[in-house]
């Protein structure tokens, strides 16, 4: 009822709710499960009753892990842990009130998201605040692990493309340029930070860690999206603006 009255008298419905930390899925997929699937089907009920346009925010690891290449939207999906597994299963039933109800619903699934405001149980803001503070920076595994970055604000411009612009029922990658190591994206940080490299730790790999993600965004690309900010250039705003804010970060407890 509660997500009735805040849909009534909108233009669409854009689902950025999530519970999204890999880890947290691990040893504990209840909550997951609870926000991520029934909670995407209680918008998809509102948006389907009200005719609005759903979209839902997703994510690369629905697609699982890949050695080369890169993923399409026509790849099958192999969700890897509990948090991959409930945002699929959310895209899954996104597609079927599109084909069920008729729903005008789209999908977007993005790359790794960083930037201010991030939640520092994130790698790159744990990274920064832990150099802050002198504390070990921990990398799992041997830290080859491979991931597209991309900047938040590129990631909005391509949820505002798809929202505006995608076809009914499509789904549309929106990753970064800039692939990079686990390990060598928290060297460049601590260069950023002028930290010492001994503080880097390689810590007990992470169970079921994909290997490596990447994703083939032409249709998206078609509709006149491209990320704008590189990796270099984001990594300098975000360890800047963390710099700025520990007003903001101080207040989730973590620091």
């Amino acid at each position: 009822a509660a997500v009735a009255d805040a849909a009534d008298g909108c233009d669409a419905v854009i689902n950025f709710a999530a519970e999204t930390h890999v880890d947290r899925s691990i040893s504990g997929p209840e909550e997951f499960v609870t926000t991520n699937v029934q909670g995407t089907q209680v918008l998809l009920e509102a948006a389907s009753a009200l005719g609005l346009r759903y979209l839902q925010v997703s994510t690369d690891e629905v697609y699982g892990s890949i050695e080369s290449g890169s993923f399409s939207e026509e790849s099958a999906l192999r969700p890897s842990s509990p948090y991959s597994a409930t945002k699929a299963g959310a895209d899954l039933l996104v597609s079927s009130y599109v084909h069920t109800y008729g729903l005008d619903g789209v999908i977007c699934r993005g790359s790794n998201n960083y930037g201010p405001y991030q939640h520092p149980e994130k790698l790159i803001p744990l990274t920064i605040l832990n150099a802050l503070s002198g504390d070990r920076l921990p990398v799992y595994g041997d830290g080859r692990n491979v991931r597209n970055w991309l900047y938040a604000e590129d990631f909005c411009e391509g949820i505002g493309t798809v929202l505006l612009r995608g076809s009914p029922g499509a789904i549309y990658n929106c990753g970064g340029e800039d692939e990079c190591e686990n390990l060598e994206l928290v060297r460049r940080v601590v260069a950023l930070m002028g930290a010492d490299e001994s503080l880097i730790e390689l810590v007990s790999d992470r169970p079921g860690h994909d290997r490596r993600y990447s994703l083939s965004c032409d249709p998206l690309r078609a509709l006149g999206w491209k990320p704008r900010v590189t990796l270099a250039e984001g990594l300098k705003r975000t360890v800047r603006w963390y710099r700025e804010n520990s007003w903001w970060w101080e207040r989730t407890g973590s620091h």
